[in-house]
């Protein structure tokens, strides 16, 4: 007998069902590795948004349309080109998928530290290379930054916003994960002094 697989089943009983049927159980990961430490080629990649790359338990849709179960100790903030560790030992890498940003441009290095800073006293992810900025679309952001004499263009690529402080890479524990501690304790006593309400794209 057959019975069709539903995504409201739970997985112990996709388990089963795939068993009955002999048909093989989806691989598992319980450890990764850092982008750059596998010299190797991934069998497969797994494309996530930067909001979806903050991972502990998750069934995962590779590229080919296979599933496998991420199910690691503790949360991971994985970053493009980070290796997942199946069961078998082989690998999936995780890319950064295309979002929609705003690519914020400065007269000089002076003027892209001072919008640097205001993005940063607003707590907004931002992606800080040498001659730009990338941030998620926001148009009253977008206006602030104009206003500042930046110059702000529309554009669809990987988005990799800086860690804060408080996210330490830790080390690798017995299983290949990071450790990620998070040290909640820094002043929040400036005065942000701006309107939470305008709306993302």
């Amino acid at each position: 007998m057959f019975y069709p697989l539903c995504d409201a089943l739970p997985l112990a009983m996709m388990a089963k069902i795939l068993l009955f049927n002999g048909l093989s159980i989806m691989q598992h990961i319980h450890s990764y590795r850092p982008a750059g430490e596998i010299s190797d080629p991934p069998i497969d990649t797994v494309s996530l948004p930067h909001d979806l790359r903050h991972l502990r338990r998750k069934l995962l849709h590779l590229s080919n349309g296979d599933m496998v179960m991420l199910d690691l100790k503790d949360a991971v903030l994985f970053h493009h080109g980070d290796r997942l560790v199946l069961d078998n030992g082989d690998t999936v890498e995780v890319q950064a998928a295309p979002e929609k940003l705003f690519e914020v441009k400065a007269r000089d290095t002076l003027h892209l530290i001072e919008l640097a800073w205001h993005l940063g006293n607003r707590h907004l992810s931002a992606q800080i290379e040498e001659g730009r900025i990338l941030i998620l679309r926001d148009h009253v952001i977008r206006s602030m930054l104009q206003g500042l004499g930046a110059s702000v263009s529309d554009v669809e690529e990987p988005f990799q916003p800086a860690r804060g402080a408080y996210h330490s890479h830790g080390s690798h524990s017995s299983h290949g994960g990071h450790s990620h501690d998070h040290d909640h304790g820094h002043d929040h006593g400036h005065d942000h002094g701006h309107d939470h309400g305008h709306r993302h794209d």
